[in-house]
């Protein structure tokens, strides 16, 4: 049994949790250990069952978090080398495990593959996570999906996917150009229909669930970013995540 929940998705924050009955991983530590630990507590989700934190770029809400998790809860925070050096000092965990992104990494009963992304950041990197035969992707913070982004996710029985966009809302939106441009780029985010076009063109057909992650605060509505996934639904569920608490418990 695998359980996965999105313990904080969005700008302000983001921390993805995957466990199963004695052990469990979070990707990301955008918020404070306190506010982890409170939102598993409201989904009675144990934190002692935590082996390990594994963390997708250096930005801070991603990042933010990791320093407090490391001591709080005495668990090794995974990430390569240039993320570390990327970070703000403050950020940085004592005792960082560096990995490198071609390599496996085992946590228990967990197998642990980085899949290298298009982010502006320094190596940014995605995670599928494996137990025994099934596998989560938690696929945030992507310009545009390269190969690495598109093979591992077709290995996905359930996922974590950016939907972070609605095209018209960015470009008639308030944010300046500049930062438009960003968000929009190769490197920047993934928007509603890219979401859709990667889900149409490249999930198997053992994908049970996708939850709608990192969906913007102004750019984008859930109401917007479900909708645009109707045709999809009737080969697999979607669901939505929260900025503002733990989502929902999904467990296969």
């Amino acid at each position: 049994m695998l359980e996965i929940c999105a313990i904080a998705s969005g700008s302000n924050g983001n921390c993805y949790y995957i466990g199963n009955k004695k052990e469990a991983i979070i990707i990301d530590a955008g918020i404070s250990a306190k506010q982890i630990l409170q939102r598993m507590k409201e989904r009675n989700l144990d934190a002692s069952k935590l082996r390990a934190c594994f963390v997708t770029h250096e930005h801070g809400d991603h990042m933010r978090g990791v320093r407090g998790v490391s001591k709080k809860l005495q668990i090794p925070i995974y990430l390569t080398a240039k993320t570390h050096n990327g970070a703000y000092k403050n950020m940085r965990p004592d005792n960082p495990v560096f990995f490198t992104t071609n390599e496996e990494i085992k946590i228990g009963e967990f197998t642990v593959f980085p899949v290298l992304k298009n982010h502006d950041a320094a190596d940014p990197c995605s995670f599928r996570i494996k137990y025994k035969n099934k596998s989560v992707g938690v696929f945030t913070d992507i310009g545009e999906a390269c190969d690495n982004v598109k093979s591992h996710l077709k290995k996905c029985d359930s996922l974590f996917l950016e939907s972070n966009y609605d095209e018209k809302m960015l470009w008639d939106g308030s944010y300046p150009y500049f930062l438009k441009q960003r968000v929009a780029s190769k490197v920047g985010h993934l928007s509603n229909d890219q979401a859709f076009d990667l889900l149409e063109n490249h999930a198997n057909e053992n994908l049970k669930c996708v939850f709608l992650s990192h969906i913007s605060r102004d750019n984008n509505t859930p109401e917007k970013a479900l909708d645009r996934m109707t045709s999809l639904k009737s080969k697999f569920e979607v669901k939505l995540t929260s900025r503002l608490e733990a989502g929902e418990i999904y467990t296969f």
